[in-house]
């Protein structure tokens, strides 16, 4: 199914309904399906065939999402470039990935002028909001294409249809290979487990080279809007959800403390939503209770990865609450109940399904799951061991279906002979009333093998010593999982999309 399927559905629902806007631009739905045609036959006349890749850098703006579907019109595969990233990452992913083409906006020119030139498949440069030396504007790219004749549409070979770098974080980057059939899964997913009412109005304020760009398909389908933000504004933020009537966004658990802790929060009507998607990272069930008590019973989790995006698990805002209302403190901590369309199993090392409540690695079956890594059959056959794909993150099944997620695989932490999962003891320290954020590792340690180490964010302003925060970790989680050591930073080292980096943490504490 090609990506063009969510935005001619939208279209078919009334060409003129707005469809994507920023500021006081705003384009409707017919102005995209145009501009997706006039991407497709230019990328035809520059020699892009279906099955090419193509980028496209740029931070959050509507005509480089629009030119996505251009790029699924004309069969090929559109890859997201990270415009946070280091240049030498996205030359790197560039490389991978083999891109014919390459869109991009003039704020990262000076980025793509260090790298161009170093890679041999990319032929096909258009900036999309300014002419450059020896680089066409989009426009003037565009007129040039006016005298292609024949079909536009063309299907994308193998249902391929989109390529994500996994970032660097952990070693070098991996293509993840995604299907039409996987994006049409998480999209049935997405509008069969949350509360979409009417139209939706959907605020982008991450980035959407990542979630917040393909949870756009289940909104076109429903010809709702999408309100971009260029840059991450809390303030702002909040300025919109009141003025646009906003139904539905996303925002990484980081954000949500970030807004809890704004002056302007309490101050605004947010009654217009009816999801506020929270994942990619796990969140404090303390800081969850609050941002439910204050913001509405509307916030609802998702939990996947970019090889099974976004709806592996789900927590709908209803599953937040008990009958009468009150809080489901008890699940906070979960990750959701499997999805209809995804089959969930804890597996042991030797490839063993585990009985429910018991600790293994969370494994998947669904046609959500990647075709694969770009390149890299080694990795494909590792993720895919015994018939499942494997997460990487370590959990269990309660007896009523809930998943638990307690760490990833390569930062469990083993202390005298103890499997100490750094996820529980972050979400002890999280409750702490001056704790923002934390993250737990294990250190090398000559008597216990390894130590464990937290290291904390505290709110502004906030005061916390090392005594106090070991004494109230080990209040929650007994003296064998507690910190050896509690350090104070100004700020955690975040990725790109805002995830704690813990290599970096582990880096900088060995050096």
């Amino acid at each position: 199914m090609s990506l063009t399927a969510y935005l001619d559905k939208g279209a078919s629902l009334g060409r003129d309904a707005p469809c994507l806007q920023m500021g006081g631009r705003v384009l409707s739905y017919g102005d995209v399906q145009d501009l997706s045609h006039s991407v497709a036959r230019a990328l035809r006349r520059s020699g892009v065939a279906p099955g090419d890749k193509v980028g496209i850098l740029s931070g959050n703006d509507p005509v480089a999402f629009a030119c996505v579907f251009g790029i699924a019109r004309a069969g090929a595969v559109w890859c997201p470039i990270n415009p946070r990233n280091e240049a030498a990452e996205n030359r790197e992913l560039l490389d991978l990935f083999e891109c014919k083409a390459l869109l991009f906006t003039r704020a990262y020119a000076g980025v793509v002028d260090a790298v161009a030139g170093t890679l041999p498949t990319l032929d096909v440069l258009v900036c999309l909001d300014a002419e450059l030396p020896g680089i066409p504007a989009l426009q003037d790219w565009l007129d040039r294409a006016g005298t292609v004749t024949g079909p536009v549409e063309v299907d994308p070979p193998g249902d391929v249809v989109m390529i994500v770098g996994t970032g660097g974080t952990t070693g070098r980057p991996k293509g993840v290979v995604l299907s039409g059939r996987s994006l049409e899964t998480m999209t049935a997913i997405t509008l069969m487990s949350y509360p979409f009412d009417g139209r939706p109005a959907y605020l982008a304020l991450a980035p959407l080279t990542h979630a917040a760009g393909v949870l756009c398909f289940p909104v076109m389908a429903l010809g709702g809007r999408i309100v971009v933000m260029p840059r991450p504004d809390l303030g702002e933020f909040l300025g919109l959800v009141e003025r646009e009537h906003v139904t539905h966004t996303f925002l990484p658990p980081t954000l949500i403390y970030m807004l809890l802790d704004h002056p302007d929060l309490d101050g605004t009507d947010m009654s217009s939503l009816q999801c506020l998607f929270y994942g990619a990272a796990p969140m404090s069930t303390a800081r969850l209770a609050d941002a439910i008590t204050r913001i509405g019973p509307v916030l609802g989790q998702l939990f996947g990865q970019s090889e099974a995006p976004m709806m592996v698990s789900t927590m709908a805002p209803a599953d937040h609450l008990h009958p009468d209302g009150t809080l489901a403190t008890e699940r906070f901590s979960s990750a959701g109940r499997p999805t209809p369309l995804v089959t969930v199993a804890i597996m042991a090392e030797d490839g063993t399904i585990l009985p429910r409540g018991e600790r293994g690695e969370i494994v998947v079956r669904s046609s959500l799951v990647m075709d694969g890594y770009h390149r890299n059959p080694e990795a494909t056959a590792e993720a895919s061991r015994f018939g499942w794909h494997h997460t990487g993150d370590i959990g269990f099944l309660d007896a009523g279906n809930w998943l638990y997620i307690v760490d990833r695989a390569k930062d469990m932490i083993i202390t005298g002979g103890f499997n100490v999962y750094s996820a529980e003891v972050e979400q002890a320290l999280a409750a702490h009333p001056s704790v923002r954020e934390c993250a737990v590792v294990g250190l090398p340690d000559e008597k216990w093998g390894e130590r464990v180490v937290a290291v904390v964010e505290l709110h502004p302003g906030a005061a916390a010593t090392e005594d106090e925060l070991v004494t109230f970790a080990k209040q929650r989680v007994g003296s064998v999982k507690a910190p050896k050591q509690v350090l104070t930073w100004t700020d955690l080292p975040r990725s790109t999309v805002g995830k704690v980096v813990k290599t970096e943490i582990r880096a900088r504490l060995t050096s």
